[in-house]
């Protein structure tokens, strides 16, 4: 098992500071920046479990806040696909600058809105990105970015979440690049049921680990 080094950094996007945490277990050859769903933050149980078992496979992660404290508090904010992903592209050109992850392969995880904000990064980043993995998410409000995503796309999605299902079906047919969708049986739109976050992490571990470290 990777010994991880996890350490609270602080992301600055222009004027605003967006605090985070950045785990780099040792060996890594890969990192994945996370981008959290509307209302949540670096802080999520649910990211920050997938986080420490991409850790345990040997990949670094950072969690951060796309808003701050104010922001977060105008709603609409929470839904703007355009801020969420100038602030992840600040955040990926920001970690590529850090020492620990000089020469890492890098790829994004994304939940709920986040995953729109992931896809139009990889879009705009092109081969500096990897790979993607969606966690219930929204790629339909990024839809002129799916087509030109080259990254490995995986898009899962709760079977008792039908809404986002049909959504992410539709997204699919978009994506030009590798694709999967993986529906996790029984499981709601935050996963919490007994084991359904667990498959979802190891899904997600499995794509990061072919995608981003194959190659390495």
């Amino acid at each position: 098992m990777a010994t991880e080094r996890e350490k609270e950094v602080t992301v600055r996007a222009d004027t605003v500071e967006l605090p985070g945490f950045l785990t780099v277990p040792e060996g890594a050859r890969a990192a994945v920046v996370f981008a959290h769903g509307s209302g949540s933050s670096r802080l999520s149980s649910r990211n920050r479990f997938v986080a420490r078992v991409l850790n345990r496979s040997g990949i670094a992660t950072l969690l951060f806040d796309l808003l701050t404290e104010e922001e977060d508090r105008v709603y609409e904010r929470r839904f703007d696909i355009g801020l969420l992903t100038e602030r992840l592209m600040k955040a990926t050109v920001w970690l590529k600058g850090e020492p620990e992850a000089e020469g890492l392969s890098l790829g994004f995880f994304g939940a709920s809105t986040g995953a729109a904000a992931a896809l139009a990064v990889a879009a705009e980043m092109g081969a500096d990105i990897g790979a993607v993995v969606s966690r219930g998410g929204r790629p339909d409000m990024a839809p002129s970015a799916l087509s030109r995503v080259r990254a490995p796309v995986l898009l899962i999605v709760g079977e008792r979440d039908p809404t986002v299902i049909q959504l992410n079906r539709e997204a699919y047919d978009l994506i030009e690049a590798e694709k999967d969708l993986r529906i996790v049986a029984g499981a709601t739109h935050l996963f919490e049921e007994p084991g359904a976050l667990e498959q979802v992490a190891d899904l997600a571990a499995r794509w990061f680990t072919r995608h981003l470290l194959a190659s390495k």
